[in-house]
């Protein structure tokens, strides 16, 4: 019989989650947010010669993933960027924390931000 591993349970909404460093970004004059992704790798390199696929893919965030990208530098867990969501978007962010937990599982599986070690 398979002995279970011990997870430690942590509140995800208390997490801290800062932009990847290598990753390029530019906002433009309505405050939308364009992440560059250069495509790297042996395929990619395959599919750029022989498909002409880009050496740069660009991922258009949408208003609300446009206001938090900017904040996100590690200081702040989710709650308390969810209170700026709030403030800045009223009803129209909600359901606030479902919305945001999902944002973040999205930029995480793609390697789009990191998690602060640091606890405040």
């Amino acid at each position: 019989m398979k002995k279970k591993k011990n997870v430690i349970s942590e509140n995800y909404l208390e997490k801290r989650p800062k932009r990847a460093p290598h990753l390029a970004w530019s906002q433009d004059e309505k405050g939308l947010v364009t992440l560059d992704i250069e495509n790297k790798g042996v395929f990619n390199k395959i599919a750029q010669v022989l498909f002409k696929k880009p050496k740069v893919s660009h991922v258009h965030l949408d208003e609300m993933g446009s206001f938090v990208w900017p904040l996100l530098d590690g200081e702040k867990n989710i709650i308390e960027l969810g209170k700026d969501v709030d403030e800045h978007f009223g009803e129209k962010a909600h359901p606030l924390y479902e919305r945001l937990a999902k944002y973040f599982q999205i930029l995480d599986s793609y390697h789009f931000i990191e998690w602060s070690k640091e606890e405040k």
